[in-house]
């Protein structure tokens, strides 16, 4: 078992910003704690790493059509592992958590969501960043893309502000949150009757 204390929206942050930036420009890998939260979260930014890259890539107009259905599939599968990678982050965090009472007030968000969203954010953050001093932009898209960065950028220090509130809460036992499954179910073949039988009528 392991301590919650480090699971805080400064760390998280941190931990995203430090690996988009060993990816995008090989700068050192950070160092996280070898438990499985903390490969959870790692997993679920990669991913959102990666679907952020396949999802611009799906768009081009210069490739044949098979290039963008293999895209697709990728997409498909980078998103199941993203969603897959939060309910373990979940997981972990109810399983660290004191046995939260049903008097606490329910959270309408996971531990696990909010951190994605922070994910989310960090890509946009950076990717906007870029924008701001693009050499083959000019003056209005600089303008606008600063302006567009702040707002991400309140965006995300007012959701780690909400990942903080809840983590406090759950450690202090005044607010709760459940795990719920994804139940995706367009990879499923058991539930997506077009990958077991593309030929029957739907």
């Amino acid at each position: 078992m392991y301590s919650l204390d480090e699971l805080n929206a400064a760390t998280v942050t941190r931990f995203h910003s430090d690996l988009l930036e060993h990816l995008k420009h090989g700068g050192e890998a950070p160092v996280i704690p070898s438990v499985a939260l903390w490969q959870a979260i790692e997993d679920n930014h990669r991913c959102n790493d990666a679907l952020w890259d396949e999802e611009d890539q799906a768009r081009r107009r210069d490739v044949p059509d098979s290039s963008i259905a293999n895209s697709k599939r990728l997409i498909d599968g980078h998103n199941q592992r993203r969603n897959d990678a939060i309910e373990r982050i979940d997981e972990q965090v109810l399983t660290t958590l004191p046995n939260l009472p049903e008097s606490a007030r329910l959270h309408s968000e996971t531990v696990g969501a909010l951190i994605d969203r922070l994910s989310i954010l960090s890509l946009k953050i950076l990717h906007m960043d870029w924008q701001t001093w693009r050499a083959d932009a000019d003056a209005a898209h600089h303008t606008l893309s600063r302006e567009r960065l702040s707002r991400l950028q309140e965006q995300r220090s007012d959701l780690a502000w909400c990942l903080d509130e809840l983590m406090h809460g759950c450690l202090a036992g005044t607010l709760r949150f459940k795990m719920y499954r994804q139940f995706k179910m367009y990879n499923d073949p058991k539930f997506n009757p077009w990958l077991s039988d593309p030929s029957a009528n739907h």
